[in-house]
């Protein structure tokens, strides 16, 4: 209960004289904290103990026009807070319950009043639009349950009535925000909406209600359920074009943005409602991306335009591709935007490389615009186009043409990688030329451009044309006039040596590391940084063949170490740590361990003093600590004291996270912060400061690398890793996190598993891995149930099948109820998404470039049905008989898989997992014989060898273990095997393991069904195949089975009068020729008794006969077998 004391502020300030409560709101706003805070107390009061005449006194200070124009706007702003349904984003305190259900029914109907009344008197424009506001947010709670039923034909009404242009605009303006909630009851009334806007896009005088119907239209057209519907919406296109060519044409070009924005946004969400005007509009936004007379924004968001309809792939596949005319226009206003850089004298003198002084507001926007097009529209199209226009560009006599042409190979080149490879001489040739080239800046662009085209087009790159980049570089670094160039020719060596082989670049090496110790040496700090990461990666690149200079390196290296220890040299100190660390891992341990004792002692000194925030040695020095381990293995244990608990400290960093309403115009702070990155998320602006991401996720991954490196010795940390990586699987900020955090769990359960066996855990047994591994699975296989990304599914099912490996009989009957539900979930899943991309393939534009992109998309859908069978194979490895009522529950999703609608990998994971089941679980799998033996008959002759392998395989193993169930299928698995064998190709490289398998299937059918068979044709044809090399596992197999035939002295397999005796001596004989290859040592001793029991029992003339058909090799290791 409020005290009396409160009860008479309370009728004080919401008594009958306003002027209490507009000191109130006006003290709300005061710069006094001490003020401001003690109104904030009151009016949380008067909140909790008057809510309805707080609420209708804030409404009639917003109507009443007699009340002060910054007192009505802030008693709207409140007021929509009080009506917003969503909690405070103050999480400290609990959020107060939703005002509106604490009103009775008239001060609702009051308030309801009041709001309109408002919008009716005409208040000034920043008024009425914080009133559309709070009608808005009170209709989002009222709409959905039908309770203010006055509230769209008021908005109708006011929509319809141009001489109020102030109130009609208000009306649009709630309708564009409540499109969403009253899209479904409009349907009945779509043409009348129809005309309504049409007439309010044209409305005779105010701009504002054109842009207010614009969006009223953009958001409708978004918001309608099907086509058609839009389709009646259609007709109103150029009339939304109009609305924005009206403001141009009136000069009115913070309205045009506003216009541009929202069609860039329709753009995105329905780009075929452009579709059939798609060339008037595209043309007139060219028109304006190439007005040169109109500001930058106005220009820029023009292209945005053009760009978004490129990007809409899902949506409008192809669509863009049609109109290469366009295409062509765009590209020529994005390179001339390109020559927006003026020859800044700071960009010469610059301390960092990411100093880009010089560059106009246009440039950065087409470097980014270009990139974006080659990736949406693909080589095909834009190739053809930039080979129009770079030759005219390279030939122009001014720098900067010559510097745009440059950035433009370098930021088309990753989408049109594949049709640039097809003409890389030529390419090639434009960027050396201009290394030649009088200016710096444009020397520096070809560096760009090789540095850019060794990441998108290498390997081929550097295998084709290393002899001619390379020295190119190497005279780059010797420009010492200017420390830019030769930083940047540094980095690019690093790039040019990550897609390199060690054969590639050792004959260059001499050169390369003599010319980046000089620049080791520069005075120019950005030149030495750019000297240490080139070391660093030619050193990992070429691996071994850097011994021969580590001594001339690794002095200068550890002197930037110990001395460079101002603030400014921070960047450089962290990249020798980095190129340490490198080195050290490329010569290997034996030559590293004294260095690598003095560069831990100066790590553990720094990992004592306390650092700044941005500090970029703590990152680099995560990494260093981690490749050292990587080099001296358990040699590296003694230091995990000091490393681990930064580390942890690093992974367990919170997310610096700040949410705003989208529609709010608090602007998230420090938007030109680089370091933040804001996404929109339905109506929420999240901004995320990503450094803080970025720390997270190495230190994630050096975890993870750890525990991989050292085992069991990882042991005594599990404790505190498992408990800090498993909740991020569900890091949903950074994928790279979420990345390691995945690749981590196996490690942690090998690490606890292997301590427990190897006594190294503390005392503790395998209860302790079944904890850990009852922590670690579910948890997995919850994140897999919501893992957006489907790359990262297939990493999160690789990783539950090596947990399950690792944990083996250790899961419960729950656990693998809920794997088993989960794999059922991503094959739904999976074939959700293969079904939505095959309905792209029936739009209208969908092309040959589109089918090859779709065909990349299902590639990797292929890779999670890869990991699906992997994990089945495993549950039934392990459970045997007992994981068949979970299969049960499973097969029907795996059984339509064999259908001939599939792809050849389902087909072949689908055949893999009943063969796992056959082998595994033996009589109780007969059950399935009559679905599946069929399919592994009729794919035995599939098109696809690998198809056929896994087919043929199983067929073996239905002879093995089928018993009477298989017999009745002898005869036509025979005749199939057959076809296979005499197939004229069958032992070409790429059918050579399905015939492998095929013979192996054939020995099986000789063993297991020899009365069901014509022995005396069968025996001699699969021996006849033997021996057989390439699949090593069958091999063994195969051998096997021959030399217990053999050594039981099978009849048929000796034959009459043994007359297929030359031919088994010779199977054996090639077999113990190959080592240990194509049989086990077992079997190999085995071989070599028989050998010896032949020598004793058999004529000597006979043996002597059959050495002779031997190759003098196999004779001569028979010879020496035989006679120790």
């Amino acid at each position: 209960m409020a005290s009396a004391e409160d009860q008479a502020a309370a009728a004080a300030l919401l008594g009958g004289d306003p002027a209490a409560f507009d000191a109130l709101l006006s003290t709300l706003m005061s710069a006094s904290n001490a003020d401001r805070a003690a109104a904030e107390a009151a009016f949380h009061r008067l909140r909790g103990s008057h809510p309805e005449p707080l609420a209708l006194r804030l409404a009639s200070s917003v109507a009443a026009a007699a009340t002060p124009a910054e007192l009505r706007a802030m008693a709207a702003v409140l007021l929509r807070k009080l009506l917003s349904p969503s909690p405070s984003s103050d999480s400290s305190n609990a959020a107060p319950a939703p005002l509106w259900p604490l009103l009775s029914p008239s001060g609702q109907n009051a308030l309801k009043a009041h709001l309109l009344n408002a919008l009716q008197s005409d208040p000034p424009k920043p008024i009425a639009k914080k009133v559309c506001d709070a009608v808005s947010e009170l209709a989002t709670l009222l709409l959905p349950e039908n309770t203010w039923a006055e509230l769209l034909p008021f908005l109708f009404q006011a929509a319809s009535t141009p001489d109020a242009p102030n109130l009609q605009e208000s009306a649009l303006l709630i309708f564009a925000r409540l499109a969403d909630y009253i899209a479904e009851s409009l349907l009945d009334h779509l043409m009348t909406i129809h005309n309504l806007l049409a007439a309010a896009l044209a409305h005779p005088t105010s701009p504002d209600v054109r842009i207010a119907s614009l969006s009223a239209a953009v958001n409708l057209v978004q918001c309608l359920p099907t086509n058609s519907d839009r389709d009646k919406m259609q007709d109103l296109l150029p009339a939304m074009m109009r609305a924005l060519t009206d403001c141009l044409n009136s000069s009115q070009e913070a309205s045009a943005q506003e216009a541009l924005e929202l069609l860039v946004e329709l753009a995105g969400a329905e780009p075929r409602f452009l579709r059939r005007q798609i060339a008037d509009v595209a043309g007139a936004m060219l028109q304006i991306a190439e007005a040169t007379q109109l500001e930058d924004g106005t220009r820029h968001m023009a292209v945005e335009f053009v760009i978004t309809l490129a990007e809409a792939r899902e949506r409008a596949p192809g669509m863009m591709r049609r109109l290469p005319q366009f295409v062509g226009r765009l590209f020529q206003v994005l390179m001339q935007m390109l020559l927006d850089v003026e020859d800044d004298p700071a960009w010469h003198t610059a301390e960092t490389e990411d100093e880009d002084a010089g560059e106009g507001n246009n440039y950065g926007v087409a470097q980014e615009c270009l990139d974006r097009l080659a990736i949406a529209i693909g080589g095909n199209a834009v190739v053809p186009i930039a080979s129009e226009l770079l030759p005219q560009y390279l030939s122009a006599p001014e720098w900067q043409k010559h510097h745009a042409a440059l950035i433009t190979l370098a930021q088309i080149a990753e989408g049109c990688a594949k049709v640039m490879l097809k003409n890389l001489e030529q390419v090639v040739s434009m960027i050396l030329n201009g290394f030649q080239h009088p200016h710096p800046r444009v020397r520096w662009a070809a560096i760009n451009a090789i540095g850019q085209l060794s990441t998108d087009l290498g390997p081929d790159l550097q295998v084709q044309y290393h002899q001619k980049v390379l020295p190119a570089l190497a005279n780059a670094m010797d420009d010492f006039q200017n420390p830019r160039v030769q930083a940047h020719a540094a980095s690019a060596i690093l790039n040019f040596s990550e897609n390199c082989t060690p054969e590639i670049l050792t004959p260059y090496l001499d050169g390369i590391v003599g010319k980046l110790l000089v620049l080791l040496q520069n005075g120019k700090q950005m030149v030495q940084e750019g000297a240490l990461t080139a070391l660093a990666s030619v050193a990992d690149s070429s691996q071994d063949h850097f011994k021969k200079y580590y001594d001339a390196v690794m002095p200068y290296l550890k002197a930037i170490l110990m001395n460079a220890t101002d603030k400014s040299n921070r960047m450089l100190r962290a990249k020798s740590m980095e190129c340490i660390s490198l080195v050290g891992m490329a010569v290997g341990k034996d030559k590293f361990r004294d260095d690598a004792k003095q560069v831990m002692e100066v790590l553990m000194a720094l990992q004592g003093t306390p650092m700044e925030t941005d500090d970029p040695i703590t990152s680099y020095m995560l990494q260093a600590w981690a490749r050292l381990c990587k080099c001296l293995g358990q040699d590296f244990l003694p230091y995990m004291s000091v490393v681990m608990p930064p580390l942890l400290q690093s992974a367990q960093l919170k997310p610096d996270v700040t949410i705003t309403s989208a529609e709010s115009d608090d602007e998230i702070e420090s938007d030109d912060d680089d370091s933040i990155e804001t996404i929109t998320l339905g109506d929420k602006r999240i901004g995320i400061r990503t450094s803080v991401l970025e720390e997270k996720a190495t230190a994630c991954n050096m975890l993870c690398c750890y525990a991989d490196e050292l085992k069991e010795g990882f042991f005594p940390w599990i404790d505190q890793v498992a408990p800090t990586l498993v909740p991020l699987l569900k890091f949903y900020f950074h994928e790279e996190v979420r990345r390691a955090a995945v690749a981590a769990m196996p490690e942690l359960l090998r690490s606890a598993k292997l301590a427990v066996e190897k006594g190294q855990a503390q005392g503790r047994d395998e209860s302790y891995v079944k904890q850990l591994s009852d922590f670690i699975i579910p948890a997995l296989v919850e994140a897999l149930h919501k893992e957006p990304e489907t790359e990262m599914c297939s990493s999160m099912l690789d990783s539950l099948n090596e947990c399950m490996q690792i944990s083996g009989r250790l899961l419960d009957e729950n656990q693998v109820r809920a794997i088993s539900d989960e794999i059922k979930n991503v094959i739904i899943a999976s074939a959700t998404r293969k079904r939505d991309r095959s309905e792209r393939t029936k739009a209208e534009d969908f092309d040959a470039d589109e089918g090859e992109l779709l065909k990349e998309e299902n590639e990797q859908e292929e890779e999670v049905f890869d990991q699906v069978g992997e994990c089945l194979g495993t549950l039934i490895k392990t459970f045997k008989a007992s994981f068949l009522p979970f299969f049960d529950e499973l097969s029907v999703y795996v059984t339509p898989m064999l259908g001939k609608d599939k792809t050849a990998e389902e087909r072949r994971i689908a055949i893999c997992i009943f063969d796992d089941i056959a082998e595994q679980c033996r009589e109780s799998a007969l059950k399935y014989y009559d679905t599946y033996v069929p399919f592994l008959l009729e794919a035995s002759n599939d098109d696809n060898s690998d198809v056929r392998q896994a087919a043929v395989y199983g067929l073996g193993v239905c002879a093995e273990f089928g018993g009477l169930t298989f017999r009745p299928l002898v005869g036509e698995a025979l005749s199939k095997l057959n076809n296979l064998i005499r197939h004229p190709e069958a032992r070409h490289p790429d059918n050579i393991m399905a015939y492998d398998n095929a013979v192996s299937a054939l020995g099986k059918i000789c063993q297991f069904h020899r009365d069901g068979i014509d022995a005396a044709q069968v025996i001699p044809a699969w021996l006849s195949c033997l021996p057989i090399k390439d699949d090593k596992i069958e091999a063994k197999v195969v051998h096997d089975q021959l030399c217990s035939m053999v050594e039981r002295s099978d009849t048929q397999v000796l034959g009459p009068h043994s007359q297929y005796l030359p031919k088994i001596v010779s199977i054996f004989a090639e077999v113990l020729c190959n080592g240990k290859e194509l049989a086990t040592d077992e079997t190999t001793n085995r071989m070599i008794n028989v050998l010896k029991r032949f020598q004793q029992t058999l004529p000597p003339d006979f043996l002597a006969s059959t050495f002779s058909t031997l190759q003098p090799q196999q004779q001569l290791m028979l010879q020496s077998i035989l006679s120790t």
